[in-house]
């Protein structure tokens, strides 16, 4: 089955579309408790499967590194280093950004 037919929640090291490899690859680590995290990387893979990116996850627990990076909400995705989403946002509103994200990126 193609990589992008289910919504599932990312594995640590996956990459959400890996086997569209002219798309760009991102970098995203969600920072919060492990079921929040595991919710928010679900809504993730159903919100930007279509959209042309690449997003290799990563996951962080501790609340002390959250702390040092400036993460205030559980969740929070970092994608690239910069905070992105805060908070269990729908997936309505995950794609609405990803997508003025990507507009940006080609201008």
């Amino acid at each position: 089955m193609e990589d992008n037919q289910v919504c599932h929640e990312m594995k640590h090291g996956e990459i959400l579309n890996s086997s569209k490899t002219v798309y760009p690859l991102y970098k995203a680590t969600i920072y919060g408790s492990r079921v929040d995290s595991a919710k928010l990387s679900k809504r993730l893979s159903c919100a930007i499967k279509h959209l042309p990116i690449r997003v290799e996850f990563s996951y962080e627990y501790s609340t002390l590194k959250a702390i040092e990076n400036g993460i205030r909400k559980d969740p929070t995705l970092v994608l690239n280093g910069d905070i992105f989403i805060e908070g269990l946002i729908e997936a309505e509103e995950i794609t609405k950004k990803f997508e003025n994200y990507l507009l940006k990126a080609l201008f």
